[in-house]
């Protein structure tokens, strides 16, 4: 069916937002929920189905947001809800060890050989803040090395040039972050292996390790160059340094394996998050068992959590992963995002506009600029406010995309290849309006 803009009825969405303005900062529980790089308010989702959402106005949505990637089978997929629902009739939470988390770490340590333990937390904040830890615990060391733009959630000592709501926000730090934590990271540009080797030749014997996003999701999708991934292995390796790869958007979304797998490249410590909870929240790091061992109760590095492992998530994951390893799921995603990025791509050129779409997988950012994106710096040359006009232009014709120009889209085993080519045509038309 050929697109269609519509003028959205946005009334309920707006009475809503005035109401949570009064007891939310901004209205919103994550701050580029908010809208402020797009313009506009946002909307309030009632409900999702599939590849669809709905907002409280009833307007109907092709979603690419996909709770920001761990929607990975679609919205309400029966088999996750099945799930949930039966674990729910249960008992919701125990704060006591379940058959479940068994069940889940078994498929987690079985798809990413490299983590041979695992620990479940509730969040990809919390994962990464306790894999960094447990790396300065290890190594006894005090320094971490951290990328510009990438962001590894909001523990104090990660806020130094972060991504993601950060960029969106203009914002290079976080208010309320002391210096003499900020002092403990080190910052590199994203693929840049002789920056890491200047760093380390300086600050090698301190640095506990090296955290990355082995696929940049939080500066919009920056793949690694061929040879970074390997050659942060070396060097970590060479300083008696941990490598964590930060696999909170990546695990189970670019591969089964996660980008672990996909580059070949193993990291001493991996984050998890989104997809291991099919959509509720959770989190996991885990990796060799003699750093795992570490960990309380069997050694001294102290991390614990009420609500880990919480069945709801655990059975929620399971379904995920078991519903990801039985099919052709990652050839089917492949097929559809690829058909995505070349439709992008027509799109653009036929309306002469400065387009760079980078995808990996499932995922994929269409940056503003002509050049391609290495590192944060080149995605900070994307047009922002073109970005912003292609947004409500996609959200007129039903296809509800990021509010940030420096985020992924993803792709879910619920969108039809007739949906796809609906998006494209939306994108021609979106991409015309502004040429």
């Amino acid at each position: 069916m050929m697109p269609m803009t519509k003028t959205l009825t946005t009334e309920t969405s707006q009475q809503l937002f005035e109401r949570a303005q009064q007891i939310i900062p901004g209205g919103v529980n994550s701050p580029v929920r908010a809208w402020r790089s797009v313009g506009g308010q946002p909307l309030f989702i009632a409900r999702g189905a599939g590849a669809r959402i709905w907002d409280a106005d009833g307007n109907e949505f092709l979603d690419y947001v996909s709770s920001w990637g761990p929607l990975i089978l679609g919205h309400a997929h029966p088999r996750v809800v099945r799930a949930i629902q039966d674990a729910a009739t249960r008992g919701t939470s125990y704060g006591a060890p379940t058959e479940l988390e068994i069940e889940l770490a078994q498929r987690v340590t079985r798809a990413v050989p490299s983590v041979e333990m695992v620990r479940f937390v509730n969040s990809g904040t919390e994962a990464t803040m306790s894999a960094l830890r447990l790396a300065r615990a290890f190594t006894q060391r005090e320094l971490i090395l951290k990328f510009d733009g990438g962001y590894h959630g909001h523990a104090d000592f990660l806020l130094a040039k972060a991504g993601s709501g950060l960029a969106t926000l203009s914002l290079p730090d976080s208010a309320g972050v002391p210096s003499g934590v900020a002092s403990t990271t080190l910052i590199a540009p994203y693929n840049d292996l002789d920056a890491v080797r200047e760093i380390f030749k300086v600050h090698g014997d301190h640095i506990a390790a090296i955290i990355v996003e082995p696929v940049a999701g939080n500066m919009g999708v920056v793949p690694p160059r061929s040879g970074f991934l390997q050659g942060l292995r070396d060097i970590t390796r060479a300083h008696n340094a941990l490598l964590i790869f930060d696999e909170v958007i990546t695990g189970f979304r670019v591969a089964y394996g996660g980008a672990s797998s996909l580059y070949g490249v193993q990291a001493d410590l991996t984050c998890f998050g989104k997809i291991i909870g099919g959509g509720l929240p959770v989190g996991a790091y885990g990796g060799r068992r003699d750093i795992m061992q570490m960990v309380a109760p069997l050694g001294p590095m102290y991390q614990a959590g009420t609500l880990s492992g919480n069945p709801l998530a655990m059975a929620a994951g399971i379904a995920t992963l078991d519903a990801l390893a039985e099919s052709d799921a990652y050839a089917q995603l492949e097929t559809r995002a690829a058909q995505l990025e070349r439709g992008l791509n027509d799109a653009a050129a036929r309306a002469e506009i400065p387009v760079t779409v980078h995808r990996v997988g499932s995922m994929l950012t269409a940056f503003f600029t002509a050049q391609r994106v290495a590192d944060y710096a080149g995605a900070k040359t994307a047009d922002t406010k073109r970005y912003a006009h292609y947004f409500h232009a996609m959200l007129a014709r039903g296809i509800y995309l990021a509010p940030s120009q420096f985020e992924a889209a993803f792709v879910s085993l619920a969108h039809t290849e007739q949906d796809i080519a609906f998006t494209i045509e939306c994108a021609a038309q979106a991409l015309a309006e502004s040429s």
